[in-house]
Parts: C-alpha cells; structure tokens; sequence
C-alpha cells in the first residue's frame, strides 16, 4: 500500500502566535506531494519538513482570508529561485485570480515555469482535479467570504496476484496484467482456474477531508459519509460558542459532531484561537463526541 499521509505545517488561526503557524498542510498520496492553503510562513515548515520545495505539483486554497493565502506569492517565487521548470498548478476561489496575475506580473516575471490557475465555484461540491489515481473534490462552506474544503480520495486498484498460485500454475509474466483485470487461466491440460483462486481483493480507497474554516453546517455531514480521516476546524470551546456563531467558526464539540454523523474513521482538530494556550480543552470537548478525535501541531504526521 502506498503511503498516504498528511503532514500539519500550521495549524493556528488568524492572529500569529509564537506556538503556531498559519493554515497550511502537505498531503502525500500516490506518490504525488498536495499542499492545502498556504499562510504566512509556509516556507519555513516546508523547509523543517524536508520535504523538497519541488515535489509540490498542486496547491489547493480554501478561501482569500490572509492566515489561508499569505504565503503563496513567496513561496512560488521561491520555486522559481530553486530552478523550477515543472508546471505549478493552483485551485482556489475565483476571486484570487486577478490577485494572483498582479502579484505574478510584478514580483515573479520570468519564472522558467508555468502557474495554472484552476478556478473553483465554493458553492457547489464537485470534481476538481482528476489523475489516474486521485480524485480532489470540494465541498461547500459556510463562512464570512467563499470558502470550500477539499476531499482527496484513492482511486480503486486492480486486485493483488497470488503469487503462491501463479507460481504453482507457471502462469507466464505476459499474462498477469489480464488476471489482475479479472481473467481466469486455462492451464495446458484444458483446466479453467478462476481467477478469485488467482487473485485477493485490492485495498479498500483511503480518503481525506480537509474542512476549515466554517460554522457549524448540520448537513456538511453528507459531503464527508465514511472518509477515513477529517480535518475540522476548531477554533473554540463551546464556552465561546457566541464567538464561533458571530466569526462564522466551529466549536470542538461541533466539529466532533460533523465527524461523529458522517461516520469518519479519525478526526484532527485545528485551526486553533491564540488565547488558548493548552488545546486540552478542545480535545477533551471534542472526545466527549467523538473519542478518536487528536489534535494538529505543527510537523506531525498522520497517516490516512
């Protein structure tokens, strides 16, 4: 199974603090390398992860709030200082466009690489980048600008050989491939091995859903049916559940609830308010609701 992991490069809120970093995520899957949102001082986690600046093929941006967005002109200005030459694609509301081609025209003229811009409506959920192997889907949000999370999602896999039974049969190399797409085998004396007796099934499509920021949708729930792991924002305890309402944000115990209806396998809480210095609160909160909930810090790793 090939790795799929999401690594937290920040997961504070709007207002800096000396703990945390602005929104933004790596996502490895089918050995390509996503990033999601791209605040201020994405550079340098990027750096700390040892994950190299180039490995990066899409960028995916939630919604033009600043904590989302502040890094990307810099870091793609950084791409092209470290010899880029690979297209950069970037997916995000329609109204960074024009931001993003005034930044480019005055700050990045003569990169040696193409910056595709991939519009996207928030507010309907839709495909939005599609490979032989992974599926981005955006889901809309409810929150004070446009604003839409994304769900990456594994393709389906032929299923594995047996390689016991190829073996035993002396199935030659050439005709794998036809097994793996379902065909049985005929051996030389005219027996028929059905291919179930050839094969095991493929492992199960592993998913991800990335929500921030958001107030409390009861109905997001349908979106995210069965993901294996959700990233929710979280930014209050219920204690300042008027905050959350006024500021279009979610409460721990609220994004507990979103994982608990849709019947995701982990959820991690982020996006958390500078004036908690100890997110304990949070996750106790949220495990009252949901008990495989964690929270984010920057440079874990977790795997879908």
């Amino acid at each position: 199974m090939q790795p799929f992991n999401v690594r937290i490069l920040g997961c504070g809120s709007a207002l800096p603090t000396l703990k945390h970093f602005a929104s933004s995520q790596l996502v490895e899957l089918r050995g390509k390398m996503f990033m999601v949102d791209c605040g201020e001082g994405t550079q340098i986690q990027v750096r700390r992860s040892r994950v190299h600046f180039n490995k990066i093929s899409a960028i995916f941006i939630t919604h033009l709030h600043g904590d989302h967005c502040f890094g990307l002109i810099g870091l793609i200005s950084t791409l092209g200082m470290l010899g880029r030459t690979a297209p950069l694609h970037i997916y995000a509301p329609d109204g960074l466009e024009d931001i993003l081609g005034r930044q480019l025209k005055f700050f990045c003229e003569g990169l040696d690489y193409q910056v595709y811009f991939h519009g996207v409506d928030t507010s309907v959920a839709g495909v939005v980048y599609e490979d032989k192997g992974v599926v981005v889907r955006s889901v809309p949000l409810n929150h004070r600008i446009a604003c839409c999370g994304y769900v990456f999602c594994e393709k389906p896999t032929l299923p594995h050989i047996r390689r016991d039974m190829i073996d035993y049969y002396g199935i030659p190399e050439c005709y794998r491939n036809n097994i793996k797409n379902g065909d049985d085998w005929t051996t030389p004396e005219g027996e028929v091995i059905p291919n179930c007796r050839l094969t095991e099934p493929a492992d199960p499509p592993r998913s991800y859903a990335y929500c921030s920021d958001t107030k409390y949708m009861p109905g997001l729930y349908k979106h995210l049916v069965n993901v294996d792991m959700l990233y929710h924002e979280a930014t209050y305890c219920s204690d300042n559940g008027d905050r959350a309402e006024k500021y279009y944000h979610s409460t721990a115990r609220q994004a507990a609830t979103v994982a608990r209806d849709a019947n995701v396998k982990k959820l991690i809480l982020g996006h958390f308010s500078a004036r908690y210095n100890d997110e304990t609160t949070l996750l106790e909160e949220a495990r009252a609701v949901f008990p495989n909930t964690f929270l984010a810090n920057e440079m874990a790793v977790f795997n879908v």
